[in-house]
């Protein structure tokens, strides 16, 4: 049996900080590895990971704000440098994909561009990949049009990322029974397009999650750990939950 886990490769916004990158993760276990958004340094963190960047079986892009897809020119580029010629994968909405092919075609890419294999997703749509990895997705509340996606694979307990969003009832059906809840915690109070640790721990309660990891942090918003555990429990949470760092490791339980 096929172990599973997820690794944070970043945690962070589109204004980093010392300690936090860009979020994206992934998904290490069967259909794997699956690359979730694409940050600045994607290849070397899956490196520091022990994954091999060459042996990705996919990227999915959440959506077009370039902290999420800006990365994958460079990741292209160190592919083919590599020596990949086998096509990669790269799912995500018609709009997430036209501007993502755009940053590799402006990155002067062209030569090598047909290492991009472009599958567009729509929101509501499942996808089958290799080994039984099946994505779900569900639209986000964002101010661009964004995904959840879902991973379930024989034997190993659902997984859900949020991805950039508030609190919708989209994104919380989509985790409903999930092991791991990976949810997005940008901002202290209310905002559009975001999510407190308060309205986070109120979805994982609502979707009846066992473990809840937030991500996805501003240093111009985002409050002390403390304080951010103490207002995911006021969300009325009451199973596991961690603040998210760079470079974390969560094994996915096994089914």
């Amino acid at each position: 049996m096929q172990n599973a886990r997820i690794v944070l490769l970043g945690t962070g916004t589109g204004l980093p900080d010392p300690d936090r990158s860009y979020t994206h993760l992934v998904w290490d276990g069967p259909g794997g590895p699956l690359l979730i958004d694409v940050g600045g340094e994607s290849y070397r963190r899956l490196l520091a990971a022990g994954i091999d960047p060459q042996q990705l079986r996919g990227v999915f892009l959440t959506h077009s704000h370039c902290d999420h897809i800006n990365g994958l020119s460079a990741l292209i580029f160190s592919l083919r440098l590599g020596g990949r010629n086998e096509p990669l994968p790269i799912y995500g909405l018609t709009s997430t994909l036209e501007l993502a092919s755009g940053y590799v075609m402006a990155a002067g890419l062209e030569e090598w561009a047909a290492l991009a294999d472009w599958r567009p997703v729509t929101a509501g749509e499942q996808v089958s990949l290799g080994e039984g990895l099946v994505l779900a997705t569900a639209g986000t509340a964002h101010s661009r049009p964004c995904l959840a996606v879902r991973l379930s694979a024989p034997n190993v307990s659902p997984v859900c990322y949020s991805s950039d969003t508030e609190p919708c009832p989209a994104v919380t059906e989509l985790a409903t029974g999930v092991d791991l809840l990976i949810h997005e915690a940008t901002v202290a109070e209310p905002f559009a397009g975001h999510t407190t640790p308060r309205q986070a721990g109120a979805v994982a309660a609502a979707a009846g999650v066992h473990r809840l990891v937030l991500v996805h942090f501003s240093p111009r918003w985002t409050m002390p750990v403390a304080q951010a555990l103490v207002e995911v429990a006021a969300g009325g949470f009451t199973g596991e939950v961690q603040v998210g760092m760079d470079m974390q490791e969560l094994l996915v339980s096994q089914s």
